[in-house]
């Protein structure tokens, strides 16, 4: 005969049940609140641009002598109290904007909130010319292509419509469909001196702090250290481009299959690849990718990027760095696909990184 109280426990789990109310959802009610100092927004770094003559206030339309502020980035902040010393400055990737941190498709918390909640403070970026920084000094189309499902490949969500199988994605129609809508287009063309520009603006706003970014976002990231000496860490979850190396030390571009041919790598001088050997870096990639030319092409377009960001590493540590390339399934956390930190095992990433940055000295 049951007790008191498991009868009890099982008229509650009962009646969350029969309300509708998940036990994922009520477990996030029910978690302490998060308690913040201090938030908002700002815009930080960009150029302003200007055309001859005088504004004329009764043509202002077709007026000369205007300005045109653009080339930004978009920054929403929290500060937790009694915050670590070192806030979590965090750069999206290709097609993606402040959002992809903040939320997971199936509605669980992202790394904006779990990290708040290990007293970090957050920076959350919308790179020049994406999301809430649309507004860039060149002219630029946005192209209504239909590519959802090339998409769903390319981030080795599977091979659509098929899941990969054990894939840490969160299945389902709503859920797919919220990360769908969380694309979102470039403005203007993609200029990485144009992004670093503006993070390295805001270090050097913000001060001191760790760098985490994504995929595309891994070229600028290099490039803000490299501008800035307050970024005293980088996290890169599954960098995609931009690597950079010394001059005569740069690697044969890696063939593949993938629609994007050819990975090169950048050539820049040694001067500026020393400031990387400075601070640790880790990059995380994540599930189903090939360890050997394939014909599956979502698996061999990002076996050459884990092969670059391998001999990226060897570079840099070559020249006194630190460097360290972690493939997550061979650490335990497997499944993962191109967005680890808003997959079903989040918070198991997220424990990852806790680690790395404790083992840094990154995290007070």
């Amino acid at each position: 005969m049951l007790n008191k109280q498991k009868k009890r426990f099982l008229i509650v789990m009962s009646f969350l049940f029969l309300s509708g109310i998940h036990l994922k959802t009520a477990a996030v009610e029910n978690k302490a609140p998060i308690v913040i100092q201090e938030q908002g927004s700002f815009s930080v770094g960009g150029v302003v641009i200007h055309t001859q003559g005088t504004y004329k206030t009764d043509i202002p339309l077709k007026s000369d002598g205007q300005t045109l502020h653009g080339d930004h980035a978009y920054v929403n902040y929290q500060i937790p109290v009694k915050a670590n010393k070192n806030p979590l400055v965090f750069l999206h990737g290709a097609g993606q904007s402040a959002q992809t941190w903040e939320t997971t498709p199936d509605g669980r918390e992202g790394f904006n909130n779990i990290f708040l909640r290990r007293g970090f403070g957050i920076y959350l970026v919308d790179q020049p010319r994406r999301g809430r920084a649309g507004r860039g000094t060149i002219a630029g189309t946005i192209p209504n292509t239909t590519d959802d499902q090339f998409w769903f490949d390319t981030f080795r969500i599977g091979e659509y419509p098929k899941y990969f199988e054990n894939v840490q994605f969160a299945k389902g129609e709503k859920a797919l469909e919220n990360f769908f809508r969380q694309m979102t287009p470039n403005t203007a063309a993609y200029d990485e001196g144009v992004i670093s520009d503006a993070m390295a603006a805001l270090f050097e706003k913000i001060g001191n702090g760790v760098l985490i970014t994504h995929s595309q976002g891994g070229g600028p990231g290099w490039w803000t250290a490299i501008k800035n000496s307050n970024v005293k860490g980088i996290i890169a979850y599954e960098p995609g481009s931009g690597f950079v190396f010394p001059e005569g030390e740069v690697p044969e571009p890696l063939q593949t299959i993938s629609p994007f041919g050819a990975l090169s790598a950048n050539e820049i001088p040694m001067e500026d690849f020393m400031k990387l050997t400075k601070i640790p870096i880790v990059i995380y990639y994540g599930d189903n990718i090939a360890d050997a030319p394939s014909k599956e092409w979502t698996k061999d377009h990002w076996r050459v990027r884990y092969e670059m960001a391998k001999l990226w590493a060897e570079a840099v540590n070559r020249h006194g760095g630190d460097v360290k390339v972690v493939h997550l399934p061979e650490i335990g956390i497997k499944g993962n696909t191109h967005f680890p930190f808003s997959d079903l095992n989040n918070i198991e990433v997220a424990n990852e990184m806790s680690r790395w940055l404790k083992e840094k000295r990154l995290d007070k």
